[in-house]
């Protein structure tokens, strides 16, 4: 029954219009507005959904990951665009100076959209 469907994946936020200006400013993808919800244009046809929620509360997960073929230059770039990345040293979750994880899976940098959800750049295996 669902085979065919093009499913698509959605997270709330407080404020659509900071939302947009995050994901089409300073991570530079193609978005669009319609009945008060934001869509992500993604590369390959896939989008995401943004939709309201006045009372949202963040996900303590990664809702979206940006394969990309160089992770340090990604944190680069997006650093000097205003993007903050998370560090973390717990256990086996352990980050270097820039927010990158290395050594323990892929190589992987974690940052937070303005209503605190989880996205995070990575180098897959």
């Amino acid at each position: 029954m669902l085979e065919n469907s093009k499913a698509f994946s959605g997270f709330a936020a407080p404020d659509i219009a900071k939302e947009n200006k995050f994901y089409s400013q300073t991570l530079g993808l193609k978005t669009s507005e319609d009945q008060g919800m934001l869509r992500l244009h993604l590369t390959g046809g896939n989008n995401v959904l943004i939709y309201p929620k006045p009372n949202h509360v963040p996900a303590t997960f990664t809702v979206l990951n940006f394969p990309v073929d160089d992770v340090d230059r990604a944190v680069d770039e997006l650093t000097t665009r205003g993007v903050r990345f998370e560090h973390y040293n717990q256990g086996a979750l352990k980050t270097d100076e820039k927010g990158i994880m290395r050594g323990n899976g892929p190589t992987i940098a974690w940052f937070k959209d303005p209503a605190g959800n989880i996205l995070s750049v990575l180098k897959p295996d």
